[in-house]
């Protein structure tokens, strides 16, 4: 967990950009781990509209089966 905590992605500034990437890439990690071989999707909710229910960046890994698009 961040010491600062980011609210959204909208709330991010440039200090932030080490700590996304340290995310995008610890996220692929578990995409390895979990053997998803077959493509994945890495989802970030920004704002009401946008599905987000936890006010701290995080970033849900989808896969396992085929997703459509467009989502929602």
């Amino acid at each position: 967990m961040p010491k600062e905590p980011i609210i959204g992605l909208s709330e991010a500034e440039g200090s932030g950009e080490s700590l996304l990437g340290h995310v995008m890439i610890v996220g692929e990690m578990c995409v390895a781990h979990l053997g998803l071989t077959n493509g994945f999707r890495m989802v970030v909710d920004e704002g009401p509209e946008g599905g987000q229910s936890v006010y701290h960046i995080h970033l849900p890994i989808l896969g396992g089966r085929q997703l459509g698009w467009p989502p929602g």
